[in-house]
């Protein structure tokens, strides 16, 4: 399995969630698999997926939250789950796809062969954490807890087009979603 076939998988189990997902292969591949206009495709800032999703969660808390990040962009802002964990929002959902590599530039091999994920999130203080195939999602989804996900999958993009909205209107459109 690779990033694709999991994020198909998570998109299976969303229905009015906001969803943010990390920069790259990964945010076209959301777009291929399910575009909606509560989705937010990073575009840049690789690490600041979680951040964002954060700020959502914190601003919304009427709207679950959920955010699709990488091992790689998770490693380059670890600063965010120590603050993801002391802000505790009870909708947020964090899941990161784990498939050794940075998938976007060129899938070299990122740190996460080395360590666990999982680890780190409980180690900050996470209760709940977890790897992806011993849950269920929309459980989870809508637990009323901050939750940390491990999702692991093999190296590989998906030949998924190019998003065919530029920066702004992938914005305006999403905060017109969150809006209503």
């Amino acid at each position: 399995m690779i990033r694709r076939d999991a994020i198909e998988n998570i998109m299976e189990y969303i229905d009015d969630e906001i969803v943010v997902c990390n920069i790259g292969f990964p945010s076209k591949e959301l777009y291929d698999v399910k575009d909606r206009d509560e989705n937010f495709y990073m575009i840049g800032s690789m690490g600041l997926v979680s951040s964002i999703a954060l700020g959502l969660a914190i601003a919304k808390k009427d709207k679950e939250v959920v955010v699709i990040d990488g091992d790689g962009a998770f490693l380059m802002n670890l600063n965010s789950i120590i603050t993801t964990f002391v802000e505790k929002p009870d909708n947020l959902t964090w899941i990161v796809i784990d498939n050794g590599a940075y998938g976007s530039t060129g899938n070299q091999e990122t740190y996460a062969n080395d360590i666990d994920l999982l680890k780190i999130a409980k180690s900050v203080g996470f209760e709940d954490a977890y790897e992806f195939e011993n849950i269920d999602l929309k459980e989870v989804i809508s637990n009323k807890k901050c939750s940390f996900i491990r999702y692991s999958v093999e190296p590989g993009n998906s030949p998924a087009p190019v998003i065919p909205l530029s920066p702004e209107e992938i914005k305006e459109r999403f905060m017109e979603a969150i809006s209503k």
